[in-house]
């Protein structure tokens, strides 16, 4: 059975920019294949799951072929399946404290509504 250790799997799919940054998440503890903590060697194969904290996302994502070089990204996307469950929805919502430019001074309710917000934050 073909398998490779998983740092040099992240490079190779594309999860880390560098080999020595996958090694870095191994040992900071931020990889684990299938539930279990993963240092730098540890083997990965065909079906099992990897789980690995890249910048400030959790990215979970199963082993459908192994690679030992890195490859472009289209050829990348097919060595695993995508299983990281989709972000909360952001509410874009403009800010109580921003005024459009050059619309004067506010009124005495809009700065009773900047106070109550300021007083909330702080």
């Amino acid at each position: 059975m073909e398998s490779t250790r998983v740092d040099r799997w992240l490079w190779a799919v594309r999860l880390t920019k560098t080999r020595p940054d996958a090694a870095a998440a191994c040992r900071g503890g931020h990889v684990r294949v299938n539930d279990r903590p993963a240092k730098p060697a540890t083997t990965v194969a065909p079906g099992d799951v990897v789980r690995a904290r890249v910048g400030d996302r959790t990215r979970t994502v199963e082993v459908v072929r192994v690679i030992q070089k890195r490859v472009g990204a289209a050829d990348a996307v097919t060595c695993y399946i995508d299983r990281t469950p989709a972000p909360p929805p952001t509410t874009a919502s403009a800010p109580i404290g921003v005024r459009d430019r050059g619309a004067g001074r506010p009124t005495k309710r809009e700065r009773r509504a900047l106070e109550k917000w300021r007083a909330g934050r702080l």
